[in-house]
């Protein structure tokens, strides 16, 4: 099903089994336990922070489709087409009409 390769590169993130009875008392075994110790205390706590986002498209997609959605997209899409249907109508067809009729 999975590669070797997959789950090589999975098996770093199941955490080893810190209290197995074999690892208990076992002097070799301590100096690995406390590397293993200040490992997971470094590790950050809590839920992570929510990313921030970068650039116009992102800064827009979060402010809209986020946590709070609104219809306020639509209403850009219907003005942006309407403005640029104006200005195929005015470069094709009224800038012609500016100074003299048909």
């Amino acid at each position: 099903m999975m590669s070797y390769i997959a789950k090589r590169g999975l098996s770093t993130l199941v955490p080893p089994k810190v209290a197995s009875p074999s690892g208990i008392g076992a002097q070799k075994d301590a100096a690995r336990m406390q590397r293993i110790v200040s490992f997971y205390e470094k590790l950050p706590r809590g839920p992570a922070p929510e990313p921030q986002a970068k650039g116009l498209l992102a800064r827009y997609r979060k402010r809209y489709f986020g946590k709070n959605p609104s219809a306020a997209p639509i209403v850009h899409v219907i003005g942006g087409l309407i403005l640029i249907g104006y200005a195929q109508n005015y470069y094709f067809h009224l800038r012609h009409h500016k100074n003299n009729a048909h």
